[in-house]
């Protein structure tokens, strides 16, 4: 079976063709500047990258100049746009559906009612849906939704401490985010310890941020909430912060809650601090220079990432596993000390040459140490092509 795995933003459409049979990967790409002037990249396995500029007004042009290329005799990987039996579909909110599903008029319809609640990611999601639908109608479309892997925690641990009628009103509660990374990486570790009742705190540590604690598969918590904007500090994102800072604000700078809301979202985190960048690579050369703000933020970034980790360990009565992912996670083997150093109270103890050279997967544990410490590239693409080709077998 050939499964399209799809994730539309709001202005790009990132895919991978996937053949189950072997679960390869035959192609991918990224359409970027949809509606703008727009580009892609094609890469297939063997064959020279293709990249150029493309006009595509809207996703269902996009759409199509992508099964084009996947059909073209000379860049293609398939003969028709027939053998794509499914395409799976990336939506970071689902809301309060539980799993993975087919989708169908109810689930569109109820994806469409909390907009509302996920207005950065929604809309996109559901046109590139759209789009691929009547492009592509013969085939089947399942949703993947980075929320539903923490439909299995508890309700003291996703109800916020506000008057409980918003929750039944609005569904204020926190929903948690990258959740198809955090089970695909917290399921890797599991086959590395050989124990599907383990412990895990699974790291996502990029652009955005997120961590999350699963024990026996399950997540029972994660750091980002009822948005993306909570948890640890991001590229531009604040993080968790005292709410009564968001009106202060309000009041003293006499802004909008629009206004507010676009301060702590996209003028916050490293850059709001550093006031360098958003990239840690960046506040990372500023730091080496002697920048004290570049350094401040690095030091809050992973001030916070500890006390997050250190708090699941209390909830969980211990740990088994320390993952790291994602862009910093994977490739910040600065980060990953600073979070790593003084943690041998709590049975954490990293081999400091092994992470210095980590390139891919690898097992950073010292020798004796009773929790491992992994860096496990993530793969959301796979376990979509997975989760979809369960559900259309």
């Amino acid at each position: 079976m050939k499964i399209l795995v799809v994730n539309a933003g709001s202005s790009s459409l990132k895919y991978q063709l996937f053949d189950m049979s072997d679960k390869s990967v035959l192609a991918k790409g990224n359409c970027e500047r949809i509606g703008i002037d727009g580009l892609i990249t094609h890469k297939c396995p063997g064959k020279p990258d293709y990249k150029i500029n493309a006009d595509f007004p809207d996703h269902r042009a996009a759409i199509k100049l992508v099964l084009s290329l996947l059909t073209d005799k000379e860049l293609g990987v398939i003969e028709s746009i027939d053998e794509i039996k499914a395409v799976g579909h990336r939506f970071a909110h689902g809301g309060e559906i539980k799993k993975s599903s087919v989708l169908g008029e109810d689930e569109v319809k109820y994806l469409q009612s909390i907009v509302d609640i996920n207005p950065l990611h929604g809309p996109p999601a559901l046109s590139g849906f759209m789009a691929c639908k009547e492009v592509m109608p013969n085939a089947n479309h399942v949703g993947v939704f980075d929320t539903s892997y923490y439909s299995s925690v508890e309700k003291h641990a996703y109800v916020y401490p506000i008057p409980y009628e918003y929750y039944e009103k609005y569904k204020i509660r926190r929903y948690g985010f990258h959740g198809t990374s955090h089970r695909y990486v917290a399921g890797e570790a599991m086959k590395l310890l050989g124990n599907e009742n383990a412990k895990i705190i699974t790291c996502h540590l990029g652009n955005g941020s997120s961590i999350t604690a699963t024990v026996n598969g399950k997540a029972i918590d994660t750091s980002m909430g009822f948005t993306p904007q909570d948890g640890v500090p991001m590229g531009t994102r604040s993080g968790a912060i005292d709410p009564t800072i968001v009106t202060y604000i309000m009041k003293t700078e006499n802004v909008s809650p629009e206004e507010a809301e676009k301060i702590i979202n996209s003028k916050g985190g490293l850059l709001g601090v550093s006031g360098v960048s958003s990239d840690c690579r960046d506040i990372r050369a500023a730091a080496r220079e002697g920048n004290e703000r570049a350094k401040l933020a690095i030091k809050i970034l992973y001030h916070n990432i500890k006390k997050i980790i250190g708090s699941y360990i209390a909830e969980m009565n211990g740990v088994d596993a320390l993952v790291f992912t994602a862009g910093i996670g994977e490739n910040d083997k600065a980060l990953r000390e600073e979070v790593l150093t003084d943690m041998e109270y709590l049975g954490i103890e990293f081999d400091k040459e092994a992470n210095d050279n980590v390139k891919g997967f690898a097992d950073i544990t010292k020798k004796g140490s009773k929790v491992k410490v992994f860096v496990i590239p993530t793969n959301e693409e796979y376990m979509i092509a997975l989760d979809t080709q369960a559900l259309t077998k």
